[in-house]
């Protein structure tokens, strides 16, 4: 992969994400945007994990909100989200612990869900309840910009970032729109396929940075296949976040208790910061 010094947003950072992504420009450090299913194991456990994150060093949390088909994703948030899904966790549930977390915590909290739940609560009831609760931004995987004018419309006017996803088989001019659609950041997914871990990163992943540098000064994460120190070292200077999920997930499902879960999490992302440039947040 070439090396490509970030671009400078060119946006205001006027949210929380968008303040976080401009301090980590000036340290010169790369991100870790954190992706953890709400309610898996339970609601509790999941405000303990997130909260522990948090201290650890994530810079974003992403908040999985479970559905009964998650096509995008790999066996283990599968998993993770059928476990949620008997407990009985809900899009509203989790709603409530974005409120929960925020009057803990600064950390920006994105909602990562699949467009059904949204759907069913009512697009501006969601929007509405959803910036009320505390949370900074959405990222729907199975919406696609070009039927995303409503949506955008309305959680912008929320205040509410709109994250999109940019794929490796993405041409360039359809990367500048969905970029042009996207707000906080730009999730590049670093190959094609469902989530997981990966033993390294694809090849080819330089060529889609630089067509997404050439189409955007948002910040860019790279996502999907991220689980090692190596991996996140191999992505500084190249991107601004590395995202990682399954890896997070699985250290949360091996775990005996929601105290060893947070502990567990705490250490991955110690450690995958460590790579990034720092251990933790003051």
């Amino acid at each position: 992969m070439s090396q490509t010094t970030p671009f400078a947003a060119s946006e205001p950072a006027t949210t929380r994400i968008g303040r976080r992504f401009a301090e980590l420009r000036r340290a010169g450090e790369l991100g870790l945007v954190a992706y953890l299913t709400a309610g898996d194991p339970s609601l509790a456990a999941s405000r303990e994990i997130v909260l522990a994150a948090a201290q650890a060093g994530a810079d974003v949390v992403e908040l999985g909100v479970p559905f009964s088909d998650p096509i995008a994703d790999g066996p283990v948030i599968q998993r993770a989200s059928e476990r949620a899904l008997r407990a009985g966790t809900t899009l509203s549930d989790v709603l409530e612990l974005v409120a929960d977390l925020r009057r803990a915590s600064q950390v920006p909290l994105v909602l990562f869900s699949y467009f059904n739940p949204i759907l069913q609560m009512g697009l501006e009831n969601f929007a509405r309840r959803a910036a009320e609760a505390g949370a900074d931004g959405v990222l729907v995987t199975d919406l696609t910009p070009e039927e995303a004018g409503e949506y955008r419309r309305i959680l912008r006017g929320a205040g509410l970032d709109t994250i999109f996803l940019a794929a490796p088989t993405t041409p360039e001019e359809r990367i500048e729109r969905i970029a042009q659609a996207s707000s906080g950041f730009l999730y590049l997914i670093s190959r094609t396929g469902v989530t997981g871990q990966r033993d390294r990163l694809p090849e080819d992943l330089g060529a889609l940075v630089e067509r997404a540098r050439r189409a955007t000064a948002l910040p860019l994460a790279v996502g999907f296949g991220i689980a090692r120190p190596e991996h996140v070292r191999a992505l500084v200077g190249q991107v601004d976040a590395a995202v990682v999920g399954s890896a997070l997930v699985a250290e949360a499902a091996r775990a005996a208790s929601s105290a060893d879960a947070a502990q567990a999490v705490a250490a991955l992302i110690l450690s995958l910061k460590s790579a990034g440039g720092r251990s933790a947040h003051p």
